[in-house]
C-alpha cells in the first residue's frame, strides 16, 4: 500500500472583503477627466441616492485576501476521479489562447471580416465532431449538456410541427439510467416522459421498448454507456424500432470518453447527438467553465438548428441565420472561448491520440475495478454482471453502511483529510445503495489512481475501528461539518452581502 501523505489545509480567520480596509485606502485611482472636461450629466433617474457600499482597500491587501481564500479552497485541487463528468486536466496553453485579447475582447456584433480566425475555428470544430459522430452539422450555442438536450427536444417539436404531427406525437422515451437532463428537458419542452426500468442485464429490454413505442412517440433520448459503465449492445435495435414508429433517436454522448473513435452515432442510425466540450474535450467544467453542449444532427434536421450557423464560402467564413430554426437557446454563437480550447485539444490529440485516450480510459477503469472489488465492503452495481465495463463503474458501500452505520458521504468527507477531492456519488434518485462512481479517464497517472484507492481503503478501515472519527470528518480541512439546522430557513442566512446587511439591520 502507498504511504499516505500528511495533509493539513491552511486555515485563516479571513474576513469578508467588504469588512476590510479603511476610509481613504485605494487599490487604484481613476484618472482625471481629459482636458478638465466634465462627464455628461446623468439623468436624475439614474443617479444613486446613496453611495455604493464598496470596500476601500489597498491593492496589496486585496491580493493577500484572495491568496488566503485560494489556500482555503476545498475545490478541485487534489486527485479528482469525478465520475460521469470526465474531469480532465485542462491544458494551460489553451487557457492562454482564450485569454488573448484577439479572442477575449471580441464583440459578438463585429463584422465577419474582422473575426475570420474565430469563425474558422468554429467551422473546423464542427468538421471534427462530424468525423467523430457521422452527423452532418454541429452548433455550439448550448451552454452545457442540459442545453443541448433541450435543443433536441425543441428540434423534435419543430420537426413534427412541420409534418403536422405535433398534436399526436407527445411522448419521449428514456431509461432509468439516462442523465436527468434528458427527461427534464423533454418535459420542459412540453412532452410526456416515459422512463423504462433497468432489467437484469443492466439496461431496459427490447420487449419493454416495443411495448412503449407507438405513433405517439416523438423521440427516444438515451445515453450509452450509462453511468454504471454498462454498454447496451442492443442500441442499434433501439434506434431501428424508434424509426419504425416514425420517432427520432437522440444519443446523449456525455459518457463518450471510453468509446471515442470506436463508434459513430450516425452509423448506429441516430438522428442527433451531443458532446460535452467541458468534459470529454479537455475544457474546464464547473467554476472553470462555462460549459458547451455541442449538438449535432442529420441533414434532415439541420434546417431546424438555431442560428447563426457558420459556413465556409469562396470569400471566407460567414454567419447566417437559419429561417426555420428553433430560435436561440443561448445568445449569439455560445461560449466560443471554450470551443477554441476544445479545438486546441483535438489538434493536439489527433485521431491516433483520441483513440489511445479511449483505450487508456477503459484500461484504467478496469484496473480500478480489480483493485476496488478486492477491498472488503465494496461491491459494484449489478454484481452478477462480471464482464469488464467501459470507462466508469458504479460501486456501492451499502453493505459497509449496514456494518458500520457510515454513509458514502461520511467516507467522502474523511477522504478530503488526505487531500482527495469530493468523489461523485450518483445522479438522483439512487438506484444503487450508497453509490460512488470514480472515473480515471486517460489523464491520471497510475500512482494517482493507486493513491486514491489506498486512501479509500484506509478510510474504510478507520470507519470500522473508530466510526466517530469518520462520521465527524473532515478534521484537517479549512472547515468542519456545518450544523444543518436552519439551512432551509432563509431568515437565518444570506446569499449576498446586501441581504446580510439588511437582515442584520433588522435584527435577523
Amino acid at each position: 500500500m502507498t504511504e499516505l501523505r500528511k495533509y493539513q489545509a491552511p486555515v485563516w480567520d479571513e474576513p469578508l472583503v467588504v469588512e476590510m480596509g479603511a476610509p481613504g485606502q485605494r487599490g487604484a485611482v481613476p484618472p482625471a477627466p481629459i482636458d478638465g472636461a466634465a462627464a455628461p450629466e446623468l439623468p436624475a433617474s439614474l443617479r444613486r441616492s446613496t453611495p455604493p457600499a464598496l470596500p476601500q482597500i489597498s491593492e496589496g491587501d486585496v491580493l493577500r485576501h484572495y491568496l488566503h481564500l485560494s489556500q482555503e479552497t476545498m475545490g478541485m485541487i487534489g486527485i479528482s476521479l469525478f465520475g460521469t463528468c470526465t474531469m480532465k486536466y485542462n491544458p494551460r496553453v489553451a487557457e492562454r489562447f482564450a485569454a488573448l485579447g484577439e479572442l477575449a475582447d471580441v464583440h459578438p456584433h463585429q463584422d465577419d471580416s474582422t473575426v475570420q480566425g474565430l469563425l474558422e475555428i468554429v467551422h473546423r470544430m464542427d468538421l471534427a465532431l462530424r468525423e467523430l459522430s457521422g452527423m452532418d452539422r454541429f452548433v455550439f450555442q448550448a451552454g452545457g449538456g442540459a442545453g443541448a438536450a433541450y435543443m433536441h427536444a425543441t428540434v423534435t417539436r419543430a420537426y413534427f410541427a412541420e409534418r403536422g404531427e405535433l398534436g399526436s406525437r407527445g411522448e419521449i422515451v428514456t431509461s432509468q439510467q439516462a442523465h436527468p437532463c434528458n427527461p427534464a428537458t423533454a418535459s420542459a419542452a412540453g412532452f410526456d416522459v416515459i422512463t423504462l426500468p433497468l432489467e437484469e442485464n443492466g439496461y431496459p429490454s427490447i420487449d419493454a421498448l416495443r411495448a412503449t413505442l407507438s405513433d405517439r412517440t416523438a423521440a427516444v433520448m438515451i445515453n450509452n454507456p450509462d453511468d454504471m459503465g454498462i454498454y447496451n449492445p442492443e442500441i442499434k435495435q433501439w434506434v431501428d424500432l424508434a424509426h419504425e414508429v416514425g420517432a427520432l433517436a437522440f444519443y446523449d454522448h456525455a459518457n463518450f470518453n471510453g468509446v471515442m473513435s470506436r463508434l459513430r452515432a450516425r452509423e448506429l442510425g441516430f438522428d442527433a447527438c451531443m458532446f460535452m466540450l467541458h468534459k470529454t474535450f479537455g475544457v474546464p467544467k464547473g467554476g472553470g467553465g462555462p460549459a458547451v453542449g455541442a449538438y449535432g444532427c442529420s441533414a434532415e434536421l439541420e434546417r431546424f438548428l438555431p442560428g447563426p450557423l457558420v459556413d465556409r464560402t469562396d470569400d471566407g467564413y460567414v454567419r447566417r441565420e437559419n429561417p426555420d430554426g428553433v430560435g436561440r437557446v443561448r445568445e449569439y454563437l455560445g461560449n466560443l472561448q471554450q470551443v477554441v480550447k476544445a479545438y486546441s485539444w483535438v489538434l493536439a490529440m489527433g485521431a491516433d491520440g483520441i483513440r489511445e485516450a479511449a483505450d487508456i480510459s477503459v484500461a484504467a477503469n478496469n484496473y480500478m475495478e480489480t483493485r476496488l472489488l478486492a477491498i472488503p465492503g465494496i461491491a459494484k452495481s449489478y454484481p452478477h454482471l462480471t464482464k469488464h465495463r467501459l470507462e466508469m463503474t458504479r460501486y456501492s458501500l451499502g453493505d459497509y453502511t449496514e456494518e458500520t452505520g457510515l454513509t458514502v458521504a461520511d467516507i467522502a468527507n474523511r477522504m478530503a483529510d488526505y487531500g482527495i477531492d469530493e468523489m461523485w456519488f450518483s445522479h438522483e434518485p439512487w438506484i444503487v445503495a450508497e453509490p460512488f462512481t470514480p472515473e480515471a479517464g486517460e489523464g491520471w497517472s497510475l500512482e494517482d489512481i493507486d493513491y486514491w484507492i489506498d486512501v479509500l481503503a484506509q478510510v474504510l478501515d478507520e470507519g470500522r475501528k473508530d466510526p466517530e472519527l469518520v462520521r465527524t470528518a473532515p478534521h484537517r480541512q479549512v472547515v468542519a461539518q456545518l450544523d444543518p439546522v436552519g439551512l432551509d430557513d432563509p431568515a437565518r442566512w444570506s446569499t449576498t452581502w446586501r441581504a446580510h446587511v439588511r437582515k442584520t439591520a433588522a435584527g435577523g
